[in-house]
This record gives C-alpha cells, sequence and structure tokens, in this order.
C-alpha cells in the first residue's frame, strides 16, 4: 500500500495525535456518562440543560416584509404622510443605493387599515386577517434590528450569524450539536417557494443552508416543489431494494478503509449520505402523501396547499417533517421585496402566505406538537416609513431596505405567546424599547434548543467560530 508512504511528517503527527486524543476523551467520557449515544451523533454533553423545544420551523420571508404595514402600527406615520421623514430620524443613517440619503423623502401612511386582536391586543393589518386570529398564540417582536442594507448579506446574517459566506448556518449548527431524532430523514431539510406573477422575487443561494467549515452531512437537504422532492434517491431501472442494500454495503466497505487509512471526515459524511438516500426512498414517499390529512386539517393551509412547490404545501410538509423527527425545517419565500409593487404584489404576498402560516401554528398546537416545537417568521429586514417612488403614482408605491428596525414573530417551544415585545420609535424607525439584535435571536433560539450559544464552537483557521460570533444574549423576556 503506497498511500501511507506518501504521508508528510506533519499528516502523520496529525493524525497519530487526533487518534490518541480521540481514544483518551471517549474513554473518559464514557466513564463519566457524557458520551453521545451514536443513535444521534450529536456532540459529548448536548444539550447543555434541558431544552423547551426539538424543533424549529423557520418561515423566512425573503425580501423583507413591510413591518410600518403589517404589525408595527405608528399612527404618527399617517398624521405625517405626504410630508418630509424628519431630519431627527435620519441622522446619517446608511440605506440601500436606491435611496442613497433619505433627507426628503416623503412618509407613506399604512396602505391598509389596522386593528387590535385577541386578549393581548396585538395590532396587525388587514392584510392578514389568519395572523391576526392567532394573535394570542404568538410572541411579536417589534425591535429587531440588524446591520446589513442588502438582501443576500442580510439574510445570510440572520442565518449564519456573518454577512460574508462559508459559515455553518443555524439548521447545520443544531444538527453538528444535537445530532438527530431520526435516522430516516435528514436532520435539517430546506422548502423554497415564490408568488405566482411576483417581479420581487430573490435568488435562494445554496449558502443559505450552507454547513460551511462543518462536516457537509450537516448541510442543509434540499427538497424540491415536486411530489418527488428529492433528487436521485430512488432506484435506477432494473436495480431492486435489496441489489441496492447490497451495493451498499460493498462500497461502505470500501469507504471505511478509506477513513480508516486517511482520517478524512468527508469520506464519513459520504457513508452516511449514502444511508440516509437509501433510507428516504422509504420515508419520502410516505411523508409526501398526503392521503392521510384530514379535510379539515388541509383547509387551515388553504386551497393551495395541495400544489407541490407552493408556501402552503411546504407549511403542512414542515409540520410533517417534525413530526418524524427533522430537527430544523428552513421554509424560504421570495417576493417581499416591494420597491414598486407595495399596493399589487404585497397583497399577493399576504395571501399566499398569511393562511398557511397561522395554519401551521394551529395545526402544531392541536397535535400537541406546539410546545416543543418553535416557529419564526420574519424576512432578513424591514421597509422604510417613507415612500421609494412617486406618492401621485399609487400602482408604484414602494419601500426601500430598512435595518434599523422591524418585526418578527414566534409561536410554541417555551416562547411567551399573546405578547408584543420591545418597540420602534413613533415613525417605526428605530429600535428604541428592549432593542433585539439578529444575534441575541440566534442565541434565544439556540437556548430553548437546550444550548449555551457561548459553548457551541467549531475551531477553523486558528480560532473557534460560533453562530453568534461573539455577541448574542438570550432575551429572557420573551420566555415563559
Amino acid at each position: 500500500m503506497q498511500h501511507p508512504l506518501h504521508t508528510t511528517r506533519r499528516e502523520f503527527f496529525g493524525r497519530a495525535a487526533t487518534g490518541i486524543g480521540t481514544g483518551a476523551l471517549a474513554t473518559l467520557l464514557g466513564d463519566s456518562g457524557l458520551a453521545a449515544s451514536p443513535a444521534t451523533g450529536g456532540l459529548p454533553g448536548f444539550p447543555h440543560f434541558a431544552p423547551k423545544a426539538k424543533n424549529i420551523i423557520y418561515l423566512f420571508q425573503n425580501g423583507a416584509p413591510t413591518h410600518v404595514d403589517l404589525f408595527d402600527y405608528k399612527p404618527k406615520i399617517g398624521e405625517l404622510h405626504g410630508q418630509p421623514v424628519p431630519e431627527s430620524y435620519i441622522g446619517g443613517k446608511r440605506f440601500s443605493t436606491m435611496t442613497g440619503k433619505a433627507d426628503g423623502k416623503l412618509m407613506l401612511a399604512p396602505i391598509e387599515p389596522f386593528a387590535q386582536h385577541g386578549e393581548s391586543g396585538a395590532w396587525v393589518s388587514e392584510l392578514m386577517p389568519h395572523t391576526a386570529g392567532i394573535a394570542d398564540k404568538l410572541c411579536f417582536i417589534k425591535s429587531m434590528h440588524t446591520e446589513a442594507v442588502n438582501h443576500a448579506p442580510a439574510i445570510n446574517f440572520v442565518l449564519s450569524g456573518a454577512e460574508i459566506p462559508g459559515r455553518p448556518t443555524m439548521g447545520s449548527w443544531l444538527s453538528y450539536g444535537l445530532g438527530a431524532e431520526t435516522e430516516d430523514l435528514p436532520r435539517f431539510v430546506v422548502m423554497t417557494s415564490i408568488s405566482k406573477g411576483t417581479t420581487c422575487g430573490q435568488i435562494f443561494y445554496d449558502f443559505y443552508w450552507s454547513s460551511g467549515f462543518l462536516p457537509s452531512k450537516h448541510q442543509g437537504v434540499r427538497f424540491r416543489g415536486s411530489r418527488d422532492p428529492v433528487l436521485y434517491a430512488g432506484n435506477p431501472p432494473g436495480m431492486s431494494r435489496e441489489h441496492r442494500r447490497r451495493w451498499l454495503d460493498a462500497v461502505g466497505e470500501v469507504n471505511q478503509m478509506r477513513a480508516a487509512e486517511f482520517g478524512d471526515p468527508e469520506i464519513e459524511t459520504r457513508i452516511a449520505q449514502y444511508e440516509m438516500a437509501f433510507k428516504m426512498q422509504a420515508s419520502v414517499p410516505e411523508l409526501t402523501d398526503f392521503s392521510g390529512e384530514s379535510k379539515a386539517t388541509l383547509d387551515l393551509y388553504g386551497p393551495q396547499v395541495h400544489e407541490p412547490g407552493t408556501f402552503a404545501y411546504n407549511c403542512l410538509m414542515a409540520r410533517r417533517l417534525v413530526e418524524r423527527g427533522t430537527r430544523f425545517v428552513q421554509v424560504m419565500h421570495a417576493g417581499w421585496d416591494q420597491h414598486r409593487s407595495l399596493t399589487t404584489e404585497l397583497y399577493t404576498q399576504c395571501k399566499d402566505t398569511d393562511q398557511p402560516s397561522a395554519g401551521l401554528v394551529r395545526d402544531l398546537e392541536q397535535r400537541g406538537l406546539l410546545e416543543d416545537t418553535i416557529v419564526v417568521w420574519g424576512g432578513e429586514f424591514g421597509r422604510t416609513p417613507f415612500i421609494q417612488g412617486n406618492l401621485d403614482d399609487r400602482p408604484n408605491w414602494g419601500r426601500d431596505h430598512h435595518p434599523y428596525a422591524f418585526t418578527v414573530w414566534l409561536a410554541g417551544g417555551g416562547i411567551q405567546p399573546g405578547m408584543s415585545y420591545g418597540a420602534s420609535d413613533d415613525l417605526a424607525f428605530n429600535a428604541v424599547e428592549d432593542p433585539v439584535h439578529v444575534h441575541d435571536l440566534q442565541a434565544t433560539l439556540l437556548h430553548q434548543m437546550g444550548i449555551d450559544h457561548e459553548r457551541l464552537t467549531f475551531r477553523f483557521q486558528g480560532r473557534r467560530f460560533r453562530l453568534t460570533d461573539v455577541f448574542g444574549d438570550v432575551v429572557g423576556g420573551i420566555l415563559t
């Protein structure tokens, strides 16, 4: 065998040290009872404390929903409609190149009325009647703020803690730390959709569900919008399942020899992914078969639930995934980027997403799943309280990107229901009361999953990285 002869001195000592250290650590952890179960594949000692949630469904609204038109009611915006934004609110702030300087921009009132709902009295626009109907089940964080002013960096910042691609995303971190609840479906699944006819869709970049520098087995598995969501999982013509099993066993033996020889974790990943593909041949057809769902359940999600690739279909798939043990489901819906389409496409976006989002929360609650599943709804930032476009041209009204204040809502998993946390100022311009940074939201979600965000780290290129970088505080005020 020639490969060991080609090993450099550095590689030899590196592998030797790793082997000795791993063996010693395994012995110590085994004696103390802290070793991870092989069935889950999580890290030793994880979770750090008793979790309040086992799963997360992130309903990510690509393009940034307009908080001033949906959830953050500010009467003063209506009073100042058509007047220049007060200089005191701008304060040298940075906006996208489409706005440039905000000086002289005219205030734009919400395009539809707001009303209070539920015992909590939450303000919700008439654009979101189904969300309004579950207001007492939700926690609205109205003081979110972020740093990026453009879509891809801002989306990546929410999902990975960094504006530049290359870091692991939240689902990958949870897969790495906590392992799997099931061996028959991926730990981290991504589904995407876009409203029909929209002119403001965002690109779904693969780095939105990347495992970054973590082993690639933690990367999100993207399901296609069809009845056959996973490519290449099926057997080719003429190959039976038994034949595939024997073939995988033979390939696995070869890969195991290579793994023992080289110590490359990506070989272990390849073995694991082959096995997952084999198991999904049986689990995915059952997952996508809605024939067992009652009419009442399907009606919760709205008429589009029958159409693969829609947001409604993906929301029901998300419930079925967490029900079967998938740890993190990322449901991404594009089209919220209303620079010139507030009075047209915003209505379509709300119609396509409002009922399925509310239906998902209701469905989870009815099945007893909401208590240990967190649902998150929100985008990468908000929209400006001032207009983008001509005030006299209503069909083309729009709002630009706004990172200084926006709203997300959460439900389940130990999150306090029926409350609004934090606040923006009287023009929904800046987060002024109990501000919540993106890293704070990330720290809070990890905390509910039983993880101390400062202790979930991975050493790469000489330093230890984490989802929250070197920031983030758990938002205790929204927890039960």
